[in-house]
């Protein structure tokens, strides 16, 4: 599937490159990501001295560098170590990694609908691509199910396949936020009021997200939320918080809630 890359890299873009040849004036590294090789002179491996070059390159290692310049015509393309940031390294490495796991996965989808690799894609791989971002794609058929990839075209089939080898490949990290609820119903059946409270709000949650709450000692309640991003886990909670505590009040109980940091 790497005909989908385009065939040069431009200037400006960050490259996974695996150097081959060491020289005092500077290293050869071949472009992991494309069928092309590149020179890093001297001058761009570091914005220090260099008194050794092999302190600073070795032959097999693979860096993170920056394309500088791109000769069409003679073939040539000039790279930058010192020019790349620690967080643009970061960065590179892990879209690097995801988009390496990504294609190993669509390959096992192939494998397991009886599709060749270049059919899979076709199919299946440049729709979630273009919409989510290719192993995106596949987080989200972890946390949404398959359902999210048949609404954008995706066949029925396929989308199940794409969803039972995230599952069995992919752990998505979740993030949690928390706060405080404070509660209070005097009526005689105050605790069944509470209860209810809280489960309405905990199955108003969709798949995305999971919420729960903890005792801390009445009248007062954790509640938390779990979700795939900060953004997510957030409006979870606000908006538990809020059911909770309308809830309560329709009871003609009394609730506030306060986000813990």
């Amino acid at each position: 599937m790497e005909e989908r890359k385009p065939e040069w890299p431009e200037a400006g873009d960050l490259v996974i490159a695996t150097i081959e040849t060491v020289t005092d004036y500077g290293a050869y590294a071949k472009l992991d990501e494309y069928d092309k090789r590149g020179l890093l002179h001297v001058s761009e491996i570091s914005s220090s001295w260099i008194r050794n070059i092999r302190d600073f390159v070795r032959e097999g290692q693979k860096m993170v560098l920056k394309v500088l310049r791109v000769d069409l015509e003679k073939g040539h393309i000039d790279l930058s170590l010192r020019r790349v940031t620690k967080r643009e390294r970061i960065e590179k490495v892990l879209s690097w990694k995801k988009e390496r796991k990504a294609e190993a996965l669509l390959r096992e989808v192939a494998e397991k609908v009886g599709l060749t690799n270049d059919e899979i894609y076709e199919k299946a791989g440049a729709i979630i691509e273009e919409k989510f971002g290719l192993y995106e794609g596949f987080e989200k058929a972890v946390i949404e199910g398959p359902e999210e990839l048949v609404k954008i075209g995706i066949p029925e089939n396929l989308a199940k396949a794409f969803a039972e080898v995230a599952k069995e490949r992919i752990h998505v990290k979740m993030v949690k936020v928390k706060g405080v609820l404070e509660i209070r119903c005097m009526k005689p059946n105050g605790v069944k009021i509470i209860k209810e409270a809280f489960l309405t709000a905990k199955s108003e949650k969709t798949k995305d997200a999971d919420i729960k709450f903890y005792v801390i000692a009445a009248p007062k309640y954790s509640i938390e939320a779990l979700a795939e991003n900060y953004k997510r886990a957030e409006d979870v909670l606000q908006k538990a918080a809020q059911s909770v505590v309308s809830n309560i009040t329709k009871a003609d109980g009394q609730g506030t809630f306060r986000r813990e940091k």
